[in-house]
């Protein structure tokens, strides 16, 4: 989720859980494709995070950059064919196009590569870009979610099927619907900060909120050291012609 507390006391929106979120894609990476801006620094930082946590050194990782707000790639390709052994899993923190083309021009020069996303790449987004490449671009592909399946039936998600079909003709998917929850976790805390508010009040309020349950089908909280809303819906799930599935 997003560290709405941090992001509150200073100001800005980057997104600030891919440490944790990367922690899954890390058994087997052996690389990182990521933006050359703050948000490929902290994926990169969580997978290095990671794979010490593993008793690994870190030391061996590769970063594939790519400059952000565009789809150029070819460094990073030229930096991928250097490596010895070859690399045979990469952990990508890319926006969805940037991604597609990776896999795109490194599909047939890596067979049985491992492509692992974070959440922020968007999954229907990454998924329709890649099956405009042809099927075989998009199975096996993995993105990891940090929120329960949209085609489940968890409360919030109805809510928010319900509250995009009357506002939106959106389809529904796994950005919008973190996007909604992130604001529910906002809502509830202007609630319960009430009439007299300011920007430290409200933060005061969150970092105290325990055991509350927005019908994820898991409590949730925040405390004074902890500004990531946590959940256990990072479960990979696999783009299969399009589609994804967990």
């Amino acid at each position: 989720m997003y560290s709405t507390i941090g992001e509150l006391r200073r100001g800005n929106r980057r997104r600030g859980a891919l440490p944790g979120e990367t922690a899954p894609h890390t058994d087997q990476a052996d690389a990182v494709f990521a933006q050359q801006d703050t948000y490929g620094d902290s994926g990169f930082a969580g997978v290095s995070k990671a794979v010490r946590a593993l008793g690994v050194s870190d030391a061996a990782i590769v970063r594939l950059n790519y400059k952000r707000n565009t789809v150029d790639v070819d460094d990073a390709i030229n930096q991928l064919k250097l490596q010895k052994p070859p690399i045979k899993a990469v952990v990508m923190v890319a926006t969805y196009r940037a991604a597609a083309k990776f896999i795109e021009k490194t599909h047939d020069l890596f067979p049985g590569m491992i492509y692992t996303n974070v959440s922020f790449v968007g999954s229907t987004a990454l998924a329709d870009e890649l099956m405009l490449l042809g099927p075989r671009y998009a199975s096996g592909v993995i993105v990891t979610q940090v929120v329960p399946a949209v085609s489940g039936y968890s409360s919030i998600v109805l809510e928010y099927k319900n509250a995009l079909a009357n506002f939106s003709r959106r389809a529904p998917d796994y950005v919008s619907l973190e996007g909604y929850v992130a604001a529910n976790v906002l809502i509830q805390g202007l609630k319960r900060a009430g009439p007299q508010l300011d920007t430290e009040k409200l933060i005061d309020v969150l970092e105290n909120t325990r055991n509350f349950d927005l019908g994820l089908g898991a409590s949730l909280g925040f405390g004074r050291a902890e500004h990531k809303l946590r959940t256990r819906f990072g479960e990979p799930r696999l783009m299969t012609t399009g589609s994804t599935r967990p």
